[in-house]
């Protein structure tokens, strides 16, 4: 049977482009009854009634049992709910913090958005601080709005970081990349020097090795890396952790 994910199936690894319609409703055998198959959208593809559109260009991806998205490499970070990314603090107005995510407009971030914080324990924010925070609110008709703590109220590893170490932008593409489990590219640059590595879904990555010149060939690498094979990459890395580089 002719169902959308055989045909999606087939056309993965393929580029797809926006404007690219999928239907993925169908007849059932015998009874006529109309089924709707059950698929999950991810960033560059949207449902609409019964179709799926292509709304970015890009080369198609698959996850089982049934996730499909858009891999592309766009830079400008559209704000998700949800998602967690690295801000830069620009503004205190009363009780609100103005976040730069690297979005169209900036966010905010409540002084209470932090664990153990209350109206007399302040948390110690700066502006020009890093924060690691995540969406709660972003969505195309309200001001977008980031939390410190998860629905327990812990941290859990957001809020106020980066005293040392280096800021930089990368492809949205590579940070899905980096943010993988056991991602190859993470464990290849471990082999050449220990860093601490913080990495934002809004293309924006931190990182920190023992020395400047360290952190700076961390920094330089993971820039390079990512328009190479896993072969080039791995021979790029070999290189520099035997110094001939």
């Amino acid at each position: 049977m002719d169902t959308v994910h055989a045909r999606f199936k087939e056309k993965i690894g393929e580029v797809l482009l926006p404007g690219d319609v999928f239907s993925f409703r169908f007849p059932e055998a015998g009874d006529g009854i109309i089924k709707t198959e059950k698929m999950i959208c991810g960033p560059g593809l949207r449902r609409n009634g019964d179709e799926v559109l292509v709304c970015k260009s890009g080369i198609l991806r698959h996850k089982q049992p049934n996730l499909y998205w858009i891999d592309s490499q766009q830079r400008r970070y559209v704000p998700a709910k949800g998602e967690s990314v690295i801000g830069i603090v620009t503004a205190k107005s009363g009780d609100i913090f103005k976040v730069d995510v690297g979005g169209s407009e900036q966010a905010s971030l409540s002084y209470l958005a932090f664990e153990g914080a209350t109206k007399r324990n302040r948390p110690n924010v700066q502006v020009g601080d890093l924060v690691y925070s995540q969406f709660t609110i972003a969505n195309k008709d309200m001001e977008p709005e980031l939390v410190c703590i998860d629905s327990c109220g812990r941290a859990n590893g957001m809020g106020v970081f980066g005293a040392d170490g280096l800021l930089f932008k990368v492809s949205l593409g590579l940070v899905r990349r980096l943010l993988a489990p056991q991602s190859e590219i993470v464990k290849d640059l471990e082999k050449i020097f220990p860093f601490e590595l913080v990495v934002g879904m809004n293309g924006r990555v931190w990182v920190k090795a023992k020395t400047v010149q360290q952190t700076l060939i961390v920094a330089n690498l993971l820039e390079t890396c990512e328009n190479m094979t896993s072969q080039q990459r791995q021979t790029l890395f070999r290189r520099v952790a035997e110094g001939s580089l």
